[in-house]
């Protein structure tokens, strides 16, 4: 999904605030089981996106700690534990419901003993303390990030911040781009034709009022690379994978997409017009052979971009 889609993270999780008027407010702990959802079918990407941040650490580097900042249920936490079987994979929350769904699927998944969890209020709580987290979060030898950074008012502090906990050689991943997720054909029927573009504009509206009203907002060019670079990191880049669930959709697949819809119809709802709010109630209607639940051509099509630099080693 893209960054902007934050009516629900693909596989982030980050902090909103209290901006009711402009319905920018979001209760992730309500969005827990929409979180993990989500997240289970962005699976193959995870573990994709785990096994080329393997692939960018030096091979001389032992990966002994992992920070998954903003994780949200732990579904990343859980496929980087995984992926690094001799490192403790840790997921920093300000949600503690959300940390003990990450604790109750790394028990699940037979990786308790390696899985961690730490409450921290961001940006607050980026405070790197001592090795073990002591007075903050700790040092790490690779810290992810998902569809967090953007929820903070100084981007580049909180770069700046995550880059610090790294230990030498350690290795920053941000997933903060991508492409506005396709699920839709643009005539679908019932409507004008190209809804898809008009949410697009709506939550790029959204986004913009959420960023406005963050504490400390500061404006910035969102050149992630370069971002990157200014916190003191080397060997910036990045890279793309593809999510493509392919028409009919399965269950799973469909009350995620209805779950989207109906956060998108409640918080954006001001930004649509009759015409493409009606549609939206149809879409959600679960009788409806036109619904969401029920229509044979909704697929999902997502990209994620995930941006990645390396702490130079003393």
């Amino acid at each position: 999904m893209s960054p902007h889609s934050d009516s629900a993270h693909a596989h982030g999780h980050g902090h909103g605030h209290g901006h009711g008027e402009h319905r920018t407010d979001i209760d992730w702990e309500v969005m827990a089981v929409q979180l993990e959802n989500n997240g289970e079918l962005q699976l193959p990407v995870l573990r994709l996106t785990a096994a080329r941040l393997g692939e960018l650490l030096d091979p001389e580097k032992e990966v002994r700690r992992i920070l998954d900042v903003g994780s949200g249920p732990g579904v990343m936490t859980c496929v980087l534990a995984e992926a690094f079987a001799d490192a403790e994979a840790v997921a920093v929350d300000g949600a503690p419901g959300l940390l003990e769904r990450a604790l109750a699927r790394a028990e699940r998944l037979g990786l308790g003993g390696r899985v961690a969890v730490r409450h921290a209020e961001l940006p607050e709580g980026l405070d790197g303390g001592d090795e073990h987290g002591e007075g903050g979060l700790g040092t790490a030898d690779l810290v992810w990030s998902s569809k967090a950074v953007h929820h903070l008012g100084d981007q580049q502090g909180a770069l700046d911040a995550l880059a610090g906990v790294l230990r030498p050689g350690g290795l920053l991943a941000v997933a903060e781009g991508g492409l506005p997720m396709r699920f839709l054909p643009r005539d679908i029927g019932i409507g004008r034709p190209g809804l898809q573009a008009r949410l697009d504009a709506a939550q790029e509206h959204w986004f913009e009022i959420m960023r406005a009203e963050l504490p400390g907002s500061t404006s910035a060019v969102e050149d992630w690379p370069a971002m990157l670079s200014r916190a003191g990191l080397t060997r910036v880049g990045s890279f793309t994978f593809l999510l493509d669930l392919p028409a009919p959709l399965g269950e799973s697949a469909r009350a995620f997409l209805h779950a989207q819809l109906a956060r998108m119809r409640e918080a954006m709802s001001d930004y649509l017009d009759v015409e493409d709010r009606k549609t939206l109630d149809v879409l959600l209607d679960p009788r409806a052979p036109e619904g969401i639940l029920r229509r044979p051509d909704a697929f999902l099509l997502s990209a994620t971009t995930v941006f990645t630099g390396v702490r130079p080693a003393r």
